[in-house]
């Protein structure tokens, strides 16, 4: 690992660049401006777009006829640092440990991303030129949705018009194991309050004479899934494709176990999920309805007897082929209402969004792409689908016609979204490796 390449990862980790939290957005400008500045000096024509949002980098090589075209997908914001006091290091401050790098955003999504810069960076110090155009976009506004880069991939479509996509955000089963993700799971949110009486209530006074409403919440929580693990609101599996059986055989076969590394993992006593399928089909290839937050009431130290006035809840439904983002959340809509009590009344306000994503690894690009991994990691690629979602893939294809190539460096105990997020320097040197193999192969 060049120490330069190291510094570099480490000026990228230092910027907060937290998109759904408007304090921070002075430095995720400064992020953006930073990148087109390293890439502005490796060779590439380099400009930041501002948005109605956060701003949206563009690179390019010089575009030559005759040759392929990729475009090379990421993100530079983050997650959110919290809950601090559980990280062992300041959160934008990387510490190197063990070969790893710790650091919010180190694998979702700097590192990975910063491979393939890197990767860009040392063909054309050798070269001069890559084998391929190549374009480059980084956002800005991933981690909450990716909403204006539709916009951006639209006003610019001529401009960006390429052969396939490159995204590497996505993740490997097992260190040292090449993955291509040819599925992603869409996602909808929907956000839920309920209120009960105008003010907090004595809980010796009025207790039993009304609703309580975060036993109301409570109760239409729970009303989500039955005991087997499967979501109740009618209609939610009606248009759910099924598994095709060669997926199921790849799935049994890979070289992990699934349910043994989820337990590590986790630390929770024992996994859980829809019965009638395995573990890697429920996170792979079912659809969820998660509860993501939940509060009211009092929370300070101590007691407190009142009957709260309100209850909120955050909840987000992964979806997979052929589920539908709005008709989801409608459905969910009319499960709640039906089994709201009278005595409560219920507020539900959707959230962002995105589809579903899947294509066939078995593609010209696809198979390019195998070969590609199996050059960079000296071993055949395994084929999965993911849990995540990563909306802007869907976009690719509706927007601009073409296809994603899914090529994953997180490992599965990165702790993306989580306190102490890290990433190897080996994963760093691997993405450098796949995006040189990559371009070599669509070249030819």
């Amino acid at each position: 690992m060049r120490a330069s390449h190291l510094e570099d990862f480490y000026q990228f980790l230092r910027f907060p660049s937290v998109s759904t939290d408007d304090s921070y957005s002075a430095r995720l400008t400064e992020c953006g401006h930073w990148l087109v500045e390293k890439l502005t000096r490796i060779g590439l024509t380099a400009k930041l777009h501002p948005t109605p949002g956060h701003p949206v980098v563009w690179a390019h090589n010089e575009q030559k006829p005759g040759r392929r075209t990729v475009l090379i997908y990421g993100h530079y914001d983050v997650q959110p640092p919290d809950p601090l006091e559980l990280w062992d290091s300041p959160p934008f401050e990387p510490v190197l440990h063990d070969g790893y790098v710790f650091a919010r955003g180190a694998t979702d999504n700097k590192g990975q991303i910063l491979s393939h810069i890197l990767g860009i960076e040392e063909q054309m110090e050798a070269n001069g030129d890559l084998p391929v155009n190549v374009h480059l976009v980084v956002e800005g506004e991933e981690e909450i949705g990716s909403g204006n880069l539709g916009n951006f991939l639209a006003q610019n479509r001529d401009a960006l018009k390429c052969d396939v996509v490159m995204v590497s955000d996505t993740g490997m089963i097992a260190r040292g194991v090449p993955t291509i993700s040819y599925g992603l799971r869409g996602v909808a949110a929907l956000e839920l309050k309920v209120t009960g009486p105008k003010m907090d209530l004595h809980s010796g006074i009025y207790g039993g004479a009304v609703m309580n409403p975060l036993a109301a919440m409570s109760r239409l929580l729970a009303s989500l899934h039955d005991t087997n693990g499967r979501i109740t609101i009618a209609g939610f599996y009606d248009d759910v494709l099924p598994l095709q059986e060669w997926e199921r055989e790849m799935w049994s076969k890979l070289p992990v176990n699934p349910e043994a590394e989820l337990l590590k993992e986790t630390g929770v006593p024992e996994l859980f999920g829809e019965r009638g399928f395995s573990t890697l089909e429920r996170i792979w290839a079912r659809p969820t309805a998660e509860i993501n937050g939940m509060g009211g009431g009092y929370q300070g130290q101590g007691t407190k007897t009142v009957i709260g006035r309100e209850a909120m809840a955050k909840l987000t439904f992964r979806l997979v082929p052929n589920q539908d983002g709005e008709k989801i959340t409608a459905l969910a809509e009319e499960h709640l209402r039906k089994n709201c009590p009278p005595s409560i009344r219920l507020e539900m306000t959707p959230g962002h969004s995105g589809p579903w994503y899947l294509t066939d690894p078995y593609s010209q690009f696809g198979c390019a792409a195998q070969r590609a991994m199996r050059d960079a990691f000296a071993r055949d690629a395994v084929l999965i689908r993911e849990g995540g979602s990563i909306p802007i893939v869907s976009q690719f294809r509706d927007i601009l016609g073409v296809e994603t190539l899914l090529l994953g460096l997180a490992l599965p105990d990165c702790r993306a979204h989580s306190p102490n997020e890290n990433f190897p320097l080996e994963n760093l040197d691997a993405g450098i490796r796949i995006n040189k193999a990559v371009l070599k192969e669509l070249a030819a």
